[in-house]
């Protein structure tokens, strides 16, 4: 399941998929990214190029697709989190609002279908 969501994710343009732990921040835009897995690694992006993202399947163990109310916006997001329940990566859902701050439809049916279909949160 964890591939399957994680290939469906970075099919979608202007999705942010971001590492993140108290030193340090990664951002990778999920444009044009290729995914395949051996083994227990899922690559997402290719070795070859300036960033690239290698996520270990057996430690994720929870999957939430979150709406979090933020002042003037709700921002949009599927995250992964550890055994430990610490957030491992997320994939935000960018271009979600117009320069009126008019929430883009079409976008919100991209992350609703994709919910729908996995449920809102996954135990894995």
């Amino acid at each position: 399941m964890l591939f399957e969501i994680l290939s469906d994710l970075v099919k979608i343009e202007d999705i942010l998929l971001i590492v993140k732990n108290t030193s340090a921040t990664s951002e990778i835009k999920s444009n044009s990214l290729s995914i395949k897995q051996r083994e227990k690694w899922i690559t997402i992006g290719n070795n070859d190029d300036p960033a690239h993202l290698h996520i270990n399947s057996e430690k994720i163990k929870k999957i939430e697709f979150v709406e979090e109310e933020r002042p003037e916006r709700i921002s949009f997001s599927v995250r992964f989190f550890d055994e430990g329940g610490e957030r491992v990566i997320a994939a935000f859902f960018t271009k979600m609002y117009d320069e009126k701050k008019n929430l883009n439809f079409n976008r919100k049916k991209i992350f609703d279908r994709l919910c729908q279909r996995y449920g809102s949160i996954i135990q894995i």
